[in-house]
């Protein structure tokens, strides 16, 4: 039996596919690097580092709606809200508490699910506060988790 000569590595793809192949490996590689250095760049970011303490709160961690820190403007945290006076508590409190859809906003029920959403809101509020740098904190509505949530917003 005669061998075969293998291929050499250069013969198993012309040049243009070489050079295609070349492109998208770079071009995977930019981006790759790009997520990682955003990646980190955002877990060292002051807004990282409220977020996870955020995310490691025992009491924000059973409520419905997740707060996070946005970004920071100077002194300023920006937090996620999930009301405005553009989204009323109301149709929030429908979306977490489908039971109380309907129901008369001044009953126990609704007044008690607006408290327990302030607690909430004020102990994410007192975390963003306790960070080195931090005085204000302002708040902005989460267009993106309530439109996950079925909401459509016509600007």
């Amino acid at each position: 039996m005669s061998e075969q000569p293998s291929p050499d590595r250069n013969e198993l793809f012309d040049r243009g596919t070489r050079i295609y192949i070349g492109v998208l490996t770079a071009i995977v590689l930019i981006f790759a690097a790009h997520w990682l250095y955003t990646w980190f760049q955002q877990r060292n970011s002051p807004a990282g580092r409220i977020n996870a303490e955020l995310a490691a709160d025992a009491m924000l961690a059973d409520y419905p709606y997740p707060f996070r820190a946005l970004h920071t403007e100077g002194d300023t945290a920006v937090l996620s809200s999930p009301r405005s006076p553009q989204f009323s508590v109301l149709r929030f409190l429908d979306i977490v508490h489908p039971e109380l859809k309907g129901s008369d906003p001044n009953s126990a029920q609704v007044i008690a699910a607006q408290k327990e959403l302030a607690r909430h809101q004020k102990r994410a509020r007192d975390i963003a506060l306790a960070h080195p740098g931090i005085k204000h904190v302002k708040w902005e509505l989460d267009r993106r988790w309530l439109a996950r949530h079925g909401v459509e917003f016509y600007d």
